[in-house]
């Protein structure tokens, strides 16, 4: 596995699933987890079911960016909360995985691009944010590079956090909190009963719950529509690199147009395409083509389509979108969504590297590594209750889960358990695309 750690971990959380909770969650990404975190806050008995390991997805793989800047204005309000309760929680994840203000800044080369900062400003001055404009000479007193910037945008009060580390860490707060956590465990099908949720059916044996959490990120599309839930959610890879130990170049996470950037504290710098990702065409995404025509007919110059999605991948073609809930199923054929990085993409933003710091030039990498992000057509998450009594959906966080996931995880909470929710969540709603009709349940 290409993933910044050697090998898999070892299996920390391996059950038995209980009999019987409350609530089951379906994934172990940081929305998952953080939702079964404050779920068990609640004294509610939680359950997550996770077909492989804690964070070795998306939640894992991500640049580590905790970041209210550049926010849709309606994630904004519950990525401010989300920033409060990342310094609640800084402490507890210990010193290599702990969450660091050192804010987030975005550079420009081009007047169109320091326009669209200047408009954004909007929204943050409207949320109290500590944003600002920066000039070219304010930018180089925060990056030691040779850019052609001619400006920027920083928020100080953003920050980063070690996503492969942090987001176990939190998995073990919610497990010391009440909740239960399962790997290796996939969820089959949902058991429906009197046209409600009854539980679920697992690997390892059914559990019965009143309440579901879907959180599946790139699996969502594949166990909803066996459900009869439709939503246009489509899986693009994203491609990172992890340097050797470098010299600091900017105390700030930053990003331009070429290149996103974060040093680690071991000196060591995660590097990526701002704005490259990969799309591995299978059923799915033909299917969702039409709602997803205006993102990439916008976003076509940074947008590849690869050759068809590699076996087992979830919008694979040969994956089944029907199973027996008896027999085994896609998630258990591949236990961890692992594509191969997009070298070429990767070599580019070596280049980018070189020509934005020439006195250290090419970096060294140590390894590379790709995920695949769940996205919708509008780049916000479904965070809703589906047709059917008892099934709440959390997926779609199109790249911008890691930061947000504290927040959106308390929210999630008080959605099951008809707590107040404290933000309009009415640009999350499910029935923007027309979806939410339930079928049986899967079939062979």
């Amino acid at each position: 596995m290409s993933f910044p750690f050697r090998g898999l971990p070892p299996v920390r959380f391996p059950g038995p699933p209980p009999a019987a909770c409350d609530v089951v969650v379906l994934g172990g990404g940081v929305i998952g987890v953080m939702t079964a975190w404050h779920l068990a806050e609640r004294g509610v008995r939680v359950v997550v079911c996770e077909k492989g390991w804690i964070a070795a997805e998306q939640s894992g793989r991500n640049w580590g960016w905790v970041r209210q800047q550049g926010r849709d204005p309606a994630e904004l309000p519950i990525m401010v909360e989300s920033l409060a309760l990342w310094k609640s929680l800084a402490p507890e994840l210990g010193r290599d995985a702990a969450f660091r203000q050192t804010g987030v800044m975005y550079l420009a080369r081009s007047d169109a691009e320091m326009q669209g900062f200047e408009d954004w400003m909007a929204h943050a001055r409207a949320h109290g944010l500590d944003t600002r404009m920066l000039t070219a000479a304010g930018v180089q007193g925060h990056i030691r590079g040779q850019g052609g910037w001619i400006g920027g945008m920083l928020t100080p009060s953003d920050g980063r956090a070690e996503p492969w580390l942090a987001v176990p860490r939190l998995a073990q707060g919610a497990v010391t909190r009440g909740a239960v956590i399962v790997e290796n465990c996939a969820v089959r099908a949902l058991d429906i009963a009197g046209g409600r949720v009854a539980g679920v059916i697992t690997e390892q044996g059914r559990i019965a719950a009143s309440q579901v959490v879907v959180a599946g990120g790139a699996w969502s599309r594949l166990f909803l529509g066996a459900h009869g839930v439709k939503i246009p959610q489509l899986s693009v890879r994203a491609s990172v690199a992890l340097t050797g130990p470098l010299p600091e170049v900017c105390a700030c996470n930053a990003g331009d147009r070429d290149i996103g950037l974060r040093r680690r504290a071991d000196g060591r710098h995660v590097i990526a395409p701002r704005f490259r990702s990969d799309i591995f065409p299978g059923r799915d995404a033909v299917a969702s083509l039409r709602a997803f025509l205006p993102t990439l007919r916008s976003d076509w110059r940074t947008t590849a389509i690869r050759p068809l999605a590699p076996r087992h991948f979830p919008d694979a073609w040969t994956t089944p979108r029907r199973w027996s809930p008896d027999g085994t199923s896609p998630f258990e054929r591949l236990r961890i969504l692992d594509p191969a990085p997009n070298m070429s993409d990767i070599a580019a933003v070596q280049d980018a590297f070189a020509r934005a710091f020439p006195s250290l030039g090419r970096p060294r990498l140590t390894s590379a590594w790709a995920g695949m992000i769940d996205t919708m057509p509008d780049i916000l998450p479904v965070i809703d209750r589906a047709a059917l009594e008892g099934l709440v959906i959390a997926t779609g966080m199109s790249g911008h889960g890691f930061g947000i996931g504290p927040g959106m995880g308390r929210v999630l909470a008080d959605l099951v358990t008809g707590g107040t929710v404290g933000h309009d969540l009415t640009a999350f709603r499910l029935s923007r695309f027309g979806g939410g009709r339930i079928a049986p349940g899967p079939g062979p």
